[in-house]
């Protein structure tokens, strides 16, 4: 009796042994392996290296096993290649590129810290030597400092062991003098590249150097090589407050955001008091700085020179009698602080040719600006007398012989009057004659405060002055 219950016994237990590891096999089967998909086929900029944390931050947090970058760039700025690549390197998840026709420069240093490099064919890697906007090549110092982060990279993935025979052959998994050969013209590698030439290989070189794992014309395909079969990709997805973002940073927007700037502050000076044009001039100073602070570009200095700018105009409409060095020193910084905002800061701080970018941005400023004041002054005249807004302006004439008569004209009285101003006129503003206040406009430009004025008209219950010696 003790023996049959002890088989049982044993009977049990196995087949709940063999039904768990039958659960399990079927769980792994059934198990998708998940590949988040990021696309950089474009210039490498500020938005792309936000684009990237944003994208391995939502890899994370969907505990995907794979990343697979899609690429095909021809470069773009290095601090921004090199905040990407450091994000690749700490990355706990395997991250793969696939490379789509190309990946040069910026691209070349961002492919060479994946894990794993697949091309398509016809593909090209490398060409990293760092230029300026012209494409010039930049001074040694920077290839010096290109040069480091294209060696330490291909580095930073180790050494293989190769038995041959009785032979042990210790090489670099991707050789770091083929990395740098991709930025110095000057380094020579036997049977790869000759002085004078900087490197780029095709798919088939790179495989033959390593630095390609093999060739596949799709993501599929290159999983196939990968020997996954069962998989999910998901792809990065732009939000659309980025898309706004990178609508907001286009050049053709910045210059219509420096007429709003322009046109708001002007039509405030128009009329008195605080109203509308000012708060469109605040909205699209904030719409043409958030951006480029989200990008990098625009620094917290720069606005600064913008604020004081702004302030020093102030002074000098508002306080300062006539026009002289703080309305001019206002006006040179606020082109100084809108040119500024979009030049990368990085030519700055590592003495790069600036001069360009500088320039190239102060044109649009300053022709932003200048369509800006002759588009105020016209739609000013313009705006409520014909077009779609003609209906907010009253413009018919209340004629006498209509039966139309005039509840007080006692201001028409005034004419030939003389006062002083007891505020500025900009041109509107007020004048005190007799004792008495009343809104009064200026016949031609600003009056001061306590100046003389005389009443030289009456118009729709509008009294018009002009300054007196």
């Amino acid at each position: 009796m003790n023996k049959i219950i002890f088989f049982l016994s044993i009977m049990f237990f196995a087949n709940i042994s063999f039904s768990e590891t039958q659960k399990d096999s079927t769980t792994q089967e059934t198990k998708k392996t998940l590949v988040f998909q990021y696309d950089i086929k474009q210039e490498i900029a500020p938005a792309v290296w936000r684009h990237t944390k944003q994208s391995f931050e939502q890899a994370n947090s969907t505990k995907a096993d794979l990343i697979i970058i899609h690429m095909n760039t021809y470069g773009g700025l290095v601090d921004m290649a090199d905040s990407i690549r450091t994000e690749i390197l700490n990355s706990k998840i395997p991250v793969y590129v696939f490379i789509d026709n190309n990946a040069a420069s910026a691209g070349a240093l961002i492919s060479i810290a994946c894990n794993k490099i697949y091309m398509r064919k016809g593909a090209n890697i490398g060409a990293a030597t760092v230029v300026n906007q012209t494409g010039a090549a930049m001074p040694d110092k920077y290839q010096s400092y290109m040069r480091s982060t294209m060696r330490s990279t291909a580095e930073s993935h180790g050494k293989d062991t190769i038995i041959n025979g009785n032979d042990t052959i210790i090489k670099w998994i991707r050789d770091p003098l083929i990395a740098e050969a991709m930025v110095d013209p000057r380094t020579y590698i036997e049977g790869i590249i000759d002085t004078g030439k900087v490197l780029t290989l095709t798919t088939n070189e790179a495989i033959k150097y390593g630095y390609c794992e093999g060739q596949a014309e799709t993501i599929p395909e290159l999983l196939k090589l990968e020997k996954i079969d069962n998989y999910e990709i998901r792809k990065f997805e732009i939000t659309p407050l980025e898309s706004i973002i990178d609508l907001l940073v286009n050049p053709a927007v910045h210059g219509l955001l420096i007429m709003l700037i322009i046109g708001g502050i002007y039509f405030e000076l128009q009329t008195p008091g605080i109203g509308f044009p000012l708060a469109i001039a605040i909205l699209a100073a904030v719409l043409y700085f958030a951006p480029l602070y989200l990008e990098g570009l625009a620094a917290n200095w720069e606005i600064l020179i913008f604020v004081i700018g702004i302030i020093l105009v102030a002074l000098e409409i508002f306080v300062i009698p006539g026009f002289g060095v703080a309305g001019i020193s206002g006006i040179i910084l606020i082109i100084v602080g809108l040119s500024l905002s979009m030049v990368d800061n990085i030519v700055f701080e590592l003495g790069g040719d600036y001069l360009d970018p500088f320039f190239k941005s102060l044109v649009i400023v300053v022709t932003s600006m200048f369509f800006g004041i002759i588009a105020s002054v016209y739609f000013s005249k313009k705006l409520f007398d014909t077009g779609y807004f003609s209906f907010l302006a009253l413009n018919s004439t209340q004629k006498l012989e209509d039966g139309y008569v005039a509840v007080d004209n006692t201001e028409k009285l005034l004419i030939g009057k003389q006062g002083v101003a007891s505020t500025i006129l900009r041109p509107s503003g007020k004048v005190k004659i007799e004792n008495d206040t009343y809104d009064a406009k200026a016949q031609y430009g600003y009056i001061l405060k306590n100046d003389k004025i005389e009443v030289v008209g009456h118009e729709a219950g509008q009294l018009y002055v002009k300054k007196i010696d």
